[in-house]
This record gives structure tokens, C-alpha cells and sequence, in this order.
């Protein structure tokens, strides 16, 4: 097999992202493992280094002595071109070694729109990118992540779908492998499809109304489980986590020790799809996550700490925890940072702490722009909040403030969308109502919308996508409207459209993803790459109509492709969620009592949460 030269290295854009080798890599004899396992990203090196998921699933695999877990990741353009050209396969980084020399090649589904690199990575490294074409001696692809919930458009590229949390599923699927080494393929698929949170798409089929909805979903077998039930992390607090991270040469898009606080969420916002798969709230306890901070900062010499979680001021012992964090550090000049903040739970003595060793620009999610959609999405914050917080802010010394917000939400009229700029406007001027001495000079405030996609498992998933002329419009018209002092930024709306198909889509999408990579397609999720056009032409050959996976409104009677999957939220819940939507009836946060979506009852035997609050 050729390798890579310096030759080629010189030739690329960034040669950091191919070299392998960095400070904390693992390195293994391969000789030695039973077990080898390509950890893929199916998007560039700095995208894919920057995902917390790959690193834990790194150190959890790697902490096997009879597994080798290598990365790899989606070359750029430039580098696939004299990659093909000198016929190199595409190669993890730690050893060099072709793809197709490992027992598993597994690829995190973070975005529907980096599917088409999946297939690309696959035949870079002379491996068929259809399942039911690939032979006895060809790797067990595996697939997992928050898209991996609706897997049906990669049902014939992946051989095995982990559904939920890995750290213990992929322990068990490698055991059972050890178990099955000498067998075929077909039996050991066959024996992990029993394994909790698997799904071996092989070993079920699917039926067609006339009208193109499912008719019926069904296991081939008897011994074959009807429903997937997701895989949780039951002790939270003792899970696996690394101690070390990779840093790497070049710089990456979150260059920085991230530190998960806990998982789930309680706040039940009805576009979102993690609030819903990621139940039940657990927590690490705060001298847990101090002691790994620490150990983290010794292995890695980052100088800045996120804490992560899908709402991180919800985590029980939020101020403790910075306070603690903050006081250990001062001296070392490490900050620490949090993601974007709900706009309620805003602290500005949390915030003043967090400043003492470094100011970065503040993030809020207010997501709708007037106070009826807030509660049709139930978002539970009123705009009378973000005032408070912002004003807070900007006495407290800041004058960053990045504002997101969503258009094309389902019931969202035209004055709905007017009020993004009209509250932005609102956050300009309680800057300019501190006095002078007070606030810190040069504001920048900044809008940015995107556009509501529909996902699985959330009370928005029968809903109908909003059309693309008409997003086109609202953007259209909040460009008019947007304080000129605000900073507005949009994403295109083709691109949207496409996620929303492939997010709702069934198994018939499949070849339409197998026809586009092969007229081109790749990298989609970056604007210079994308062609629609490429897209629509796909559908066409393949006979599919993307509106019907896009456009439609579902019934709740309709058999809906990720059926199947048991995330233990009931399904009832989010019909009922998706009625209270309609009415714009706010359903509060679970807790101030219990809602009954079910997931005490399916996962957690009558307990939901595990944290400080509520022990």
C-alpha cells in the first residue's frame, strides 16, 4: 500500500490535518490488539477534533488492551485529489494504515448534511459504500450519534446503527466480536442485533402503502427484536472520561478543554431533538468534574475550560462549581467559558466570576423574536429576561452579545419574524442606557437565524417544513426592518431544505445519497460545495420527490420511519406537546413536576434525575 510523502504534504493547504501524531495521541503496537477500530469523522480534521463525543469514545476504546482505536477524517478537496491521483487509500492518522485494514470503521452522525462524505471516506479506502455489497473480509461499519436516531437513509451503508450512548454499547458489540472472530460476518451481526441500542438494518424490512408511507416495518427473524431501545448511561458520574486530550498542531474549532457537566434536559422545547433523546437528566458531581479538570489542564496545558451540557446553567451546583474552578485557577490564568445561555437562568454573579480571569463574548438563545412564538415552541422565557440579562451584561462590562434565533418555526406569522429585529433593536439600546462610565466601548451585537428543520422525536415531527420562497421572504423582510447597528446573518435555505429530507426521510433516500455522491456530491454542508442542483437531478433518476419528505404535515396514524426506535419518551407526550404548540401553551420545565413523558417509567424506574438539587 503507498503512503503518504512529505511531497504530497507540502502540496495541501493545512498538512497538520494528515500527519497524525500529536501530543496525547495513542500509540499502540497493532500487533498486539485483537481489535482494531477507525474512529471516523465524516468532516474536516478541525471540525471533527473539535467533537467531544470522538474523544471519549477515543479514550473508552483505547483504554482496552485488546483495541486499537485510530481517527480519521474527511480529507479536504485538495488532498483527496493527489491522494487519488497517487492512488493512497484514505488512512487513519496513528499508523498510517489503510481503512480497510480495520476490524471497525465507525462514523459519528452529527449532521445530515456530511452523509455524502461518509460514502466518499468508504471508497477512498477501496471499500464498497453499499453494506449488501461488501464482502466476508470487508470492516463491520458502525454508525452512531444524535442523526443516527432516524437511520434509515444509511440503512444499506452501515452494517450496525448504535442507538444512544456508546461508552458501554461499543464495549459489548467489541466483546461479542472478540467472541465471533473466526465466524462470518452475517452471525455476528446477527447475535449484536440482541445487544440493547443495536440495529442491524439488514435484518429488517419494509413495506409501502400505495401513497408512499410505511406500511409496515418488520424484523426478517423471530429472534429479532421488534423495537431498538436507545442505550443511557445509567451512573453518569462514574462513566468513562478521558484525563487526557489530543492537542492538536493546527488549530481547531473549540481549542479547549470541554468538560461535560451532565446530560439531558428538562426544559422541553418542542423543535428540539437532544432535549427529548438525551433524557433523563444526569449529573457529575462537582468535585468529579474539579478533579478532571484538573487532571486535564496537567495533561493538555489548555488555558480554558468549557463547561458543556445542552442548557448549562440548569447544572444543580452551577455556582459553586465556577466559583471553585475560578478561585483554583486564578493564579494559572485558566478561564473558563460557558456555551450559548438560556436568557432566564442568566447570572451576573456567576458571570463576574467567570470575567475575573478572562472576558469572552456572551451568547443567548431566545430562538422566536415575539413572545407568542417563545411559548408555541415553549421556550418559557419572556423578552422582559433577555432585557434584565443583557442590561446585566453590558453593567457587568460586556459589549459582545451574539443573539440566535430560528425562522420558519411551525404557526410563525410575518410579525413574528419582525420581532427578531425588533428585539435586537431592544438589546442596542439597554446598552445605551448604562451610563458611559459604566459600560465597556465598542458594542457589537449580533442576529443570527437559522432555519427550523423538523427532527424525529420531537412534538414538531409531524409538522410540515416551512417552503423555501416563503423563508426566503421573512428573511427578505427582516433584512428591511434589522437595526443597522446589528449584525445579520442567515443561512441559505436550499441546504435546509435538504437536511430536513434526509432528517425525515426513509430508506428510499438511500439511493438517492448513493446517486448524488456519485455525480459529486460531498462536503454539502459547506456553501462552496453544496450544488442543489446536483441534488434535485439525484431525485429525479431515483423517481423521489424530496416535498414529500420536506413539505408534508405527518398524521399522528402515520407509521413515521424511526418508529421503531424507543428513545422512552412516549409518543403520546409529544402528540400532546404538539397540541399545546397550536395553542401556544406553555408546558413547564419538568422540574417544577413531573409531565409524565414517560421516561421515569421506561429508563429510569420512577427516578428521572441524578444531581445535587434533587437528591
Amino acid at each position: 500500500m503507498k503512503k503518504i510523502t512529505d511531497d504530497i504534504l507540502h502540496r495541501v493547504e493545512k498538512p497538520a490535518r494528515y500527519t497524525g501524531g500529536e501530543f496525547n495521541s495513542c500509540v499502540k503496537d497493532k500487533n498486539k490488539v485483537d481489535i482494531r477500530f477507525a474512529f471516523c469523522f465524516p468532516d474536516v480534521y478541525e471540525v471533527g477534533m473539535s467533537h467531544l463525543g470522538m474523544k471519549i469514545l477515543y479514550h473508552v476504546l483505547n483504554k482496552r488492551e485488546d483495541t486499537y482505536c485510530e481517527r480519521a477524517f474527511a480529507p479536504w478537496p485538495d488532498m483527496e485529489k493527489l491522494m487519488r491521483e497517487s492512488e493512497i487509500p484514505l488512512y487513519a492518522l496513528e499508523t498510517k494504515d489503510s481503512l480497510k485494514e480495520f476490524d471497525f470503521i465507525g462514523f459519528t452522525l452529527q449532521y445530515e448534511m456530511s452523509y455524502t462524505n461518509i460514502l466518499n471516506m468508504l471508497d477512498m479506502s477501496g471499500i464498497e459504500v453499499r453494506a449488501s455489497k461488501r464482502k466476508e473480509e470487508d470492516p463491520v461499519v458502525i454508525c452512531g450519534g444524535p442523526c443516527a436516531y432516524n437511520p434509515e437513509p444509511l440503512y444499506d451503508i452501515a452494517d450496525i446503527f448504535s442507538i444512544g450512548e456508546g461508552e458501554e454499547h461499543l464495549n459489548e458489540l467489541l466483546d461479542l466480536y472478540k467472541k465471533y472472530k473466526g465466524k462470518s460476518k452475517k452471525e455476528f451481526l446477527r447475535e449484536a442485533s440482541k445487544i440493547e441500542g443495536t440495529y442491524v438494518p439488514g435484518l429488517y424490512e419494509v413495506y409501502y402503502k400505495e401513497d408512499g408511507t410505511i406500511k409496515e416495518f418488520k424484523p426478517k427473524y423471530e429472534d429479532i427484536p421488534k423495537a431498538i431501545k436507545k442505550r443511557i448511561i445509567k451512573n453518569f458520574n462514574d462513566v468513562e472520561y478521558p484525563d487526557k486530550l489530543i492537542v492538536p498542531y493546527n488549530e481547531i474549532v473549540h481549542d479547549r478543554i470541554m468538560l461535560e457537566t451532565f446530560r439531558g434536559c428538562t426544559r422541553g422545547c418542542r423543535f428540539c431533538q437532544a432535549g427529548m433523546i438525551y433524557r433523563p437528566v444526569r449529573e457529575k458531581k462537582s468535585e468529579k468534574l474539579l478533579d478532571i479538570s484538573e487532571r486535564l489542564i496537567e495533561n493538555t496545558g489548555y488555558d480554558e475550560i468549557s463547561l458543556t451540557s445542552l442548557s448549562i446553567c440548569d447544572y444543580s451546583d452551577i455556582q459553586n462549581l465556577i466559583n471553585s474552578m475560578v478561585e483554583k485557577y486564578r493564579d494559572e490564568k485558566v478561564g473558563v467559558s460557558l456555551p450559548s445561555l438560556r436568557i432566564d437562568s442568566f447570572s451576573v454573579d456567576l458571570i463576574k466570576e467567570i470575567q475575573k480571569v478572562r472576558k469572552t463574548g456572551l451568547t443567548f438563545a431566545p430562538e422566536a423574536g415575539s413572545q407568542r412564538m417563545r411559548d408555541v415552541i415553549n421556550k418559557g422565557v419572556t423578552e422582559e429576561d433577555l432585557i434584565n440579562s443583557v442590561r446585566s451584561a453590558f453593567k457587568a462590562g460586556w459589549s459582545t452579545i451574539k443573539l440566535y434565533f430560528m425562522i420558519g418555526l411551525p404557526f410563525e406569522t410575518a410579525e413574528d419574524v419582525k420581532g427578531i429585529a425588533y428585539l435586537s433593536k431592544k438589546v442596542i439600546e439597554e446598552y445605551y442606557k448604562v451610563p458611559k462610565e459604566e459600560r465597556k466601548k465598542g458594542l457589537k451585537v449580533t442576529a443570527s437565524t437559522s432555519i427550523f428543520v423538523p427532527k424525529p422525536f420531537t412534538p414538531f415531527q409531524w409538522a410540515a417544513m416551512d417552503k423555501m420562497p416563503s423563508v426566503r421572504g421573512k428573511i427578505g423582510e427582516l433584512q428591511k426592518v434589522m437595526d443597522k447597528r446589528v449584525t445579520y446573518n442567515w443561512h441559505e435555505t436550499p441546504v435546509s431544505y435538504l437536511e430536513a429530507v434526509f432528517a425525515r426521510g426513509d430508506r428510499r433516500m438511500c439511493d438517492v445519497l448513493v446517486k448524488a455522491f456519485e455525480k459529486g456530491a460531498k462536503f454539502d454542508g459547506w456553501s462552496q460545495y453544496f450544488d442543489y442542483e446536483l441534488w434535485m437531478e439525484a431525485m429525479r433518476d431515483c423517481n423521489i420527490d424530496g416535498d414529500f419528505y420536506a413539505y408534508r404535515e405527518r398524521s399522528y396514524e402515520e407509521f413515521l420511519p424511526w418508529d421503531f426506535i424507543d428513545i422512552g419518551v412516549n409518543k403520546e407526550f409529544l402528540i400532546k406537546e404538539n397540541a399545546n404548540a397550536k395553542l401556544a401553551v406553555i408546558t413547564p420545565d419538568c422540574r417544577s413536576g413531573c409531565k409524565n413523558c414517560g421516561i421515569n417509567v421506561n429508563f429510569k424506574e420512577g427516578k428521572c434525575f441524578e444531581g445535587a438539587i434533587f437528591n
